[in-house]
């Protein structure tokens, strides 16, 4: 029997599943600091050689923001370095097919040697090899909510990304009506995930105009990541060849709540149990998932910038729209930055609510996860889990968020949990790379800038 995408584990299998095809091109890519994919088809003949050696990448994707603009303050690379070749690994077990491109295969790719230091996949491989010296394996899954628009990439520009015409109107979240109108979108949505093995566990509407939620089935955390970047990538493609958009920034107006990008996280032992789950301990919380959170509660403020990465993120983080502003926890509580999920061995988990849909999936799971290895570590005891609306209760100041990505950023750079849990040359490479974002914001005018003080002041 033919090879299927998800049975190719080895080289040897890679090799065989496109012999078996005949195909004459492969498409291959590796996701950037911001989670885009980078990529080309790549011949039969150099694929077979990249699987056996590796091949050289030109390392701009990992000094160029995701406007392609070179950073002037990275010192990985940079025109100091002349952007030589970087060294990246195929993955034979990442293949999958493309739907859209007739019998085609893509296959993930991964930076090695140097440039592993301040590759997200690295950085996120780097915190789960630490959990199994631990004695864990993480698993999670992410969650994402996206505009839809019935626009194109030349008519927003045209527009100049106003006055665009969302898929649906108005705020109605869960609508049954909505999912069956537009059934045939929902059916491409849910065939393309399970063809490219990102299987959807949930799709409905939210609230607000064209605005869907999709959560991704739960995986080891690794495949989670890849899960979640590559659907992020491929819903805008789906999206775009129906002559529509989809939007993944966190907050794209100010009359609509922003977009997260939740994530769900547990903890395997050595003897596959949930090691979150206690039924001898009030709401079943294990003493490790106790401290798991007050890591991920303590190290929150400090780690903010990896989670929220644009300047956007922060327009999110405001009272009042399902977004945390506080480094709070609670039990079943969605006004917290940590919402812990009571149940059964099998669905005991934490919800890591401050990430946006913005963020980029590998980094944000180091993030979360890596927090909570330390909080384990260290014996890190949380607050008193918040009762009802968090919004509305004082907090410590050291629970208080950064207001700014840029303010962000100093914090990480400042950081010895980050250095020590994620290497000084990510967090180096990645602090450099969050400033020069906000400069790059500062050399705008807004109109709210213009609205405000162009007559009057």
């Amino acid at each position: 029997m033919p090879l299927k995408p998800e049975q190719v584990k080895t080289v040897a299998d890679a090799k065989k599943i496109v012999e078996e095809r005949g195909l004459t091109h492969v498409k291959v890519g590796v996701f950037d600091g911001d989670a885009i994919l980078r990529g080309k088809y790549m011949s039969k003949e150099k694929f077979f050689s990249a699987l056996e050696s590796g091949f050289g990448f030109c390392d701009v994707v990992l000094g160029w923001d995701s406007s392609d603009q070179l950073f002037d303050n990275t010192t990985y690379t940079g025109w100091h370095t002349a952007y030589p070749d970087a060294f990246v690994r195929l993955i034979p077990e990442s293949c999958r097919e493309v739907p859209f491109e007739d019998n085609m295969l893509f296959f993930l790719a991964e930076f090695t040697d140097k440039a592993e230091e301040v590759c997200s996949r690295g950085t996120l491989r780097r915190v789960l090899d630490k959990a199994k010296k631990m004695g864990f394996e993480a698993y999670g899954s992410c969650e994402f909510e996206f505009f839809m628009f019935d626009e194109t990439p030349e008519s927003i520009r045209e527009k100049g990304y106003r006055n665009l015409t969302p898929m649906t109107p108005g705020w109605f979240g869960y609508s049954v009506i909505r999912n069956t109108v537009w059934a045939d979108l929902y059916k491409e949505i849910l065939e393309t995930c399970e063809i490219m093995r990102m299987p959807i566990e949930g799709l409905h509407t939210e609230t607000g105009p064209g605005v869907l939620e999709a959560a991704l089935t739960y995986d080891k955390a690794l495949e989670a990541a890849d899960r979640a970047a590559l659907f992020k990538t491929f819903m805008k493609v789906l999206a775009q060849r129906r002559g529509m958009m989809a939007t993944f920034m966190a907050k794209w107006s100010n009359n609509w709540p922003g977009q997260s990008g939740h994530i769900h996280l547990s903890l395997k032992d050595k003897n596959g149990k949930n090691a979150f789950h206690d039924p001898k301990k009030p709401h079943n919380i294990s003493d490790k998932m106790r401290w798991f959170i007050g890591g991920q509660q303590a190290l929150m403020p400090e780690l903010l910038g990896m989670v929220a990465n644009t300047v956007n993120a922060y327009s999110r983080l405001i009272p009042g729209f399902w977004a945390p502003t506080n480094s709070t926890w609670g039990i079943e509580n969605r006004t917290c930055a940590l919402r812990v999920i009571p149940g059964s061995e099998k669905s005991q988990r934490v919800e890591y609510r401050i990430a946006a849909a913005d963020c980029n999936p590998y980094v944000a799971l180091a993030a979360a996860i890596g927090s909570g290895l330390y909080g384990i570590e260290n014996k890190i005891e949380p607050t008193e889990p918040i009762v009802g609306n968090s919004y509305d209760q004082k907090h410590p100041a050291k629970l208080d968020l950064p207001r700014t990505l840029w303010e962000a950023a100093q914090r990480l750079k400042k950081s010895k949990a980050a250095n020590e849990l994620f290497g000084e040359a990510f967090v180096e490479h990645w602090t450099a790379t969050r400033e020069w974002e906000e400069r790059e914001f500062r050399k705008h005018i807004t109109d709210w800038e213009l609205n405000r003080y162009f007559e009057i002041i």
